[in-house]
């Protein structure tokens, strides 16, 4: 087998237009072109959708911001058949381009293959740009020093063993009366040392010794709160009890909400303590005063998302249809920013089908039509369209559908084609 592999990495970055703020006008129109050649191992609808999504990519860089993106093309070789596989990921793609008109769209061949050749007009929302910028930086800045806990996953198993079976000990240190500035030094010595290391007691056990140091200092709380989560994760993946570690988890977040109120990560723990318990409310209120303090604290934002989902949908499975579209109107509003909404498509699929239940087909419709803008690969979504197109009599639309989901692999959608 023959692998070629192109990678193309970009870093974030703002550009600036000719002497003028680079965000200074709201929309701008790009004329680009793109080409790409077909493998052995793409479809025709594949194909067209690579070659307009170039285009996009090229407009977004023309319209002069780039944001964090990678560009990967794979294309692979085996018993004389090529497979070609291309990712594109740029944030906010799917609100930066708000309107795109074919100009020109033809093919030919290079060496046997087919090239698609597209020229496209292209109308990117520079301030969707700006805002999600402003997000990125944002989220960087809150998650620089929580990073190292992300990597601990294939070692926590081996080490809630060994917590389970030697119980950790505080180790009680002496503080000098007018060495607090010194002690405050060694309590953030010891907490680095703490997000490096990834051993789970030791982290523990750091943290612990550095709040001793420093009974003021809040971030020895948050990481050793962070830690007692990841071992209520790990525990309720065995079935083992979880309330020690989640009482003493609660106990840090609150802690930290005691010393520091506008301290964001001591609210999102506190919220994840509550989501564990089972505490909705208390979860949401705690999520949402961390927007309050930052509204650009994207995991707060998802948590949400995910939360109000949730209990919309277990609203839902109770026939509690007005409460659970009271509930998703929390997540879906006006102020919702456009790109935010790919990842709130399971909330408007949920609503497109409370919808339905309450004989509303308009409203199902748009917000089906939302899910297809975000997901246009969502065949459940095309299917359950061109039903209500139908049912309206709308018949050259429902059959578009029906089309889209046949070619993604629906077969109930291939039987309804005439």
């Amino acid at each position: 087998m023959k692998l070629y592999r192109r990678l193309l990495c970009l870093s974030f970055f703002p550009l600036l237009l000719s002497g003028t703020p680079a965000f200074s006008a709201s929309t701008k129109t790009v004329i680009t072109d793109s080409q790409y050649v077909m493998a052995d191992g793409d479809t025709l609808a594949g194909a067209e959708e690579k070659v307009l999504q170039r285009a996009q990519r090229k407009a977004v860089e023309e319209a002069g911001v780039y944001l964090e993106s990678t560009f990967h093309d794979v294309e692979r070789e085996s018993g004389g058949t090529s497979t070609q596989t291309s990712s594109l990921e740029i944030r906010t793609i799917a609100s930066a381009i708000t309107e795109t008109e074919i100009l020109e769209s033809r093919r030919s061949f290079e060496l046997d293959r087919p090239v698609f050749f597209i020229r496209i007009r292209a109308t990117v929302n520079l301030g969707s740009l700006a805002e999600a910028i402003r997000r990125i930086q944002s989220d960087q800045q809150l998650a620089q020093h929580f990073r190292q806990l992300q990597q601990e996953n294939h070692q926590l198993r081996s080490q809630l063993q060994e917590l389970q079976q030697q119980p950790i000990g505080i180790r009680m240190l002496a503080i000098e009366p007018n060495g607090k500035s010194a002690s405050h030094q060694r309590a953030q010595k010891m907490l680095d040392t703490a997000l490096h290391t990834s051993n789970l007691r030791e982290k523990i056990q750091l943290t612990t010794d550095a709040s001793t140091l420093d009974d003021r200092y809040v971030d020895p709380l948050i990481v050793r709160g962070q830690t007692y989560l990841r071992l209520v994760s790990l525990a309720f993946s065995q079935q083992a009890p979880t309330s020690d570690y989640l009482d003493k988890a609660r106990a840090d977040f609150d802690h930290a909400v005691t010393l520091d109120a506008k301290n964001v990560w001591a609210w999102v723990g506190k919220g994840d303590v509550r989501t564990w318990l089972k505490q909705w409310d208390e979860a949401a209120a705690a999520y949402e005063q961390v927007l309050e303090l930052d509204p650009f604290a994207d995991v707060a934002r998802q948590r949400l998302i995910s939360l109000y989902t949730t209990q919309a949908r277990r609203q839902a499975d109770k026939k509690s249809w007005h409460p659970a579209l009271a509930t998703l109107k929390k997540l879906i509003n006006a102020q919702t920013p456009e790109s935010w909404i790919p990842y709130q498509k399971e909330a408007y699929a949920l609503r497109s089908e409370i919808y339905l239940k309450l004989n509303q087909p308009e409203q199902a419709i748009e917000d089906l039509s939302t899910v297809i803008r975000v997901d246009p690969t969502n065949v459940a979504a095309l299917v359950t369209r061109a039903r209500l197109y139908r049912e309206r009599l709308q018949g050259r639309l429902a059959k578009d559908d029906l089309e889209r989901a046949c070619v993604l692999g629906s077969i109930p959608a291939c039987e309804q084609l005439p």
